[in-house]
């Protein structure tokens, strides 16, 4: 762990920059911390005190100088991430000290913004966490993408990859909420009984001690019309051999490819989408920011029903910022992976 000292009051803030474009995994080489005064507000900006970061799997993508949905983090840059901080200094109209707010806020201690991008938070409506996870980026992407982009029917079976991690075990669960039968596709024995035990899935796979064309067979007499893929790789190649007729695939990552230092694979059976006459789509969860309310109060009220559970995974420090983030990769973390800025109470 890189020694790091620790924020002096308001005086100093503490950031991680990118260092170097990372070859497979990132290590510490790729990344540089450095400190500086902390910014003072000018014209209609805002001091935002950051208190919980989001770590996602789209982190290592922004990382590579290549085409993609966003431009990528440049070399010396503060790494991008979203998080959740409280307004300390105010110059905004929109914004004022105590304001809980929400954006794309860096992994350091302290941002300024002009206030786009950032949206308000309702003081006490929620864990605050949970605005990282299914009332965050994570749970848009869940309803999005499987409502909008995967069109579940009741009946149906939705089969979702990565299913304990953020996106994945909101997926399942909302899925079930629509009635459908679900099966996840997870890496262990505890994860596979908890999305089973504790989120109501129907069946669980575990990839690292199943044969997962087998279990499929197995846990979806079926086949399986809907198809959530986070991983990618020989996952994916796999379920699309198991498809129904008219299957929808939504592409949302491939967390198995990302730290590749060749080509990315792609499926080898993808003739099963003429066969089975089925669908695969992508998407960017961006592209529905405008109904971002809409998703956040049908969520909301799942979560006040108790039919839908979050759960996040928190990691309390900024200075391990580096080693925490490869626990995505790893496939280390349960539910949403957080880094708590623990020494700011919030």
């Amino acid at each position: 762990m890189t020694s790091i000292p620790a924020p002096l009051g308001a005086s100093i803030n503490r950031q991680w920059r990118l260092a170097a474009r990372p070859q497979g995994l990132p290590v510490a080489t790729d990344w540089a911390f450095s400190s500086e005064p902390v910014p003072e507000p000018t014209g209609d900006e805002c001091l935002v005190r950051v208190l919980h970061i989001s770590l996602d799997p789209a982190m290592r993508g922004w990382m590579n100088d290549g085409r993609s949905y966003v431009p990528p983090v440049g070399i010396g840059e503060v790494m991008r991430a979203v998080g959740i901080g409280r307004v300390v200094a105010s110059a905004h109209p929109g914004f004022k000290v105590g304001d809980l707010v929400t954006g794309a806020f860096g992994v350091q201690d302290y941002a300024i913004t002009d206030g786009r991008g950032v949206t308000p938070v309702v003081a006490g409506a929620a864990p605050l966490t949970q605005y990282l996870s299914v009332l965050g980026m994570p749970g848009m992407t869940a309803y999005f993408g499987l409502l909008d982009v995967g069109r579940p029917v009741a009946g149906e079976t939705v089969v979702v990859s990565a299913a304990a991690g953020a996106v994945g075990q909101l997926v399942g669960q909302i899925a079930k909420i629509k009635g459908c039968r679900v099966v996840g596709i997870a890496g262990g024995l505890e994860k596979c009984r908890f999305i089973v035990d504790e989120l109501g899935f129907d069946a669980a796979i575990d990839y690292k001690s199943e044969d997962v064309r087998a279990a499929l067979r197995e846990h979806c007499p079926d086949r399986v019309n809907v198809y959530f893929d986070n991983v990618g790789g020989e996952i994916l190649d796999t379920v699309l051999t198991r498809l129904a007729r008219h299957a929808r695939i939504v592409i949302c990552g491939s967390i198995s490819q990302y730290n590749n230092q060749g080509p990315a694979r792609g499926p080898t059976n993808y003739m099963a989408l003429l066969v089975d006459r089925a669908r695969m789509e992508g998407f960017v969860v961006f592209d529905y920011a405008k109904r971002y309310a809409e998703a956040a109060q049908e969520l909301a009220g799942w979560l006040a029903d108790g039919r839908l559970k979050s759960v996040e995974d928190v990691v309390a420090g900024l200075e391990y910022f580096p080693e925490t983030l490869l626990k995505l990769y790893s496939g280390a973390n349960f539910g949403k992976l957080i880094l708590s800025l623990g020494d700011v109470a919030g």
